[in-house]
């Protein structure tokens, strides 16, 4: 578990950048990759995030699920994440799909007009609920943050 000085703290499973099988390989291929991100998407977790992403976005047709229900602030620096990897899914062909139950997160992305950009659901699709081996994901913390789940509040 690495930590950094940002607010945010990062859970993937179902794939890893160095995964079993060697760098960028996949833990579980018919599984999307899922990153649980807790805390705060700002300019001070965007560039490591992006780092992270990038990594989990670089083959092709990456199958990407972004949790953002632990997810306590956004600003423009972490819209712009989400907006960088999605442009690098698009380009190699593959799924990003946001998780978020917040009304105020979905009338944020409404006021930038950014609401048809992202597939968005509620809650984890059925196909990530599958049991995934323990030593399947990588668990970082790019951050110290608690990681409960909490709301998104736009400043």
């Amino acid at each position: 578990m690495s930590r950094n000085r940002t607010g945010l703290a990062v859970t993937t499973t179902g794939r890893s950048p160095d995964g079993p099988d060697g760098p960028d390989e996949p833990d579980q291929p018919d599984q999307p990759t899922v990153v649980a991100l807790r805390g705060e998407i700002d300019l001070g977790s965007a560039t490591p995030l992006t780092m992270r992403l990038d990594a989990l976005t670089s083959d092709p047709s990456p199958d990407l699920v972004l949790d953002l229900r632990g997810v306590t602030f956004i600003d423009c620096a972490g819209l712009g994440v989400l907006c960088r990897v999605r442009n690098r899914v698009e380009a190699r062909a593959g799924r990003l799909r946001l998780v978020s139950d917040s009304a105020r997160f979905r009338g944020m992305l409404r006021l930038v007009d950014l609401d048809e950009a992202f597939e968005i659901a509620a809650g984890l699709p059925d196909v990530t609920s599958r049991p995934v081996d323990g030593d399947s994901g990588a668990d970082a913390r790019v951050d110290g943050d608690s990681g409960a789940d909490a709301r998104v509040a736009v400043r």
